[in-house]
């Protein structure tokens, strides 16, 4: 049985690298470099709850070129196998259909899996937006806040 580990160096140096590029492609509107980056199967689902699919995504961006800039906070990469499990902060600022401009931050989850050919491509994307708490923080989340002992360099 494989168990799940945090990223080595390599494979987080593969993530991040990975992770850049859709960035850059996202906001420069790289169509080509996000047909590479994205698996076939991918599932995209955007903060409001839309979902995606490759094809999709891809006359999403093509369409609304609305990613103006993107900032990741720490990621913490865990690894089963071939098959990267990343979670961490973004804020995009994004460009409204009206001709405006927005940011929309929340905690992301993205799944990703070593191809054939050795490249990292996107399986998974889910964006929760920031919203109000219902419940007060737990003790052990107020540890975390005071003592951020975890992984995410």
């Amino acid at each position: 049985m494989t168990r799940v580990q945090y990223a080595d160096e390599q494979v987080r140096d593969e993530i991040l690298a990975v992770e850049e590029r859709r960035r850059k492609a996202l906001m420069s509107n790289d169509i080509a470099a996000l047909d590479d980056l994205y698996d076939d199967s991918l599932v995209h689902i955007h903060a409001p709850g839309l979902i995606h699919n490759k094809a999709q995504l891809m006359e999403h961006v093509a369409t609304n070129q609305a990613y103006l800039d993107m900032h990741r906070g720490p990621l913490t990469i865990r690894v089963v196998g071939d098959v990267a499990v990343v979670t961490g902060r973004l804020v995009n600022r994004l460009r409204t259909k009206e001709g405006g401009e927005r940011s929309l931050g929340g905690p992301v989850t993205q799944v990703l899996r070593r191809c054939h050919d050795g490249a990292w491509r996107f399986l998974s994307f889910q964006m929760t937006p920031d919203g109000e708490r219902e419940w007060p923080a737990l003790a052990s989340e107020r540890a975390d806040d005071e003592n951020p002992a975890k992984e995410s360099a």
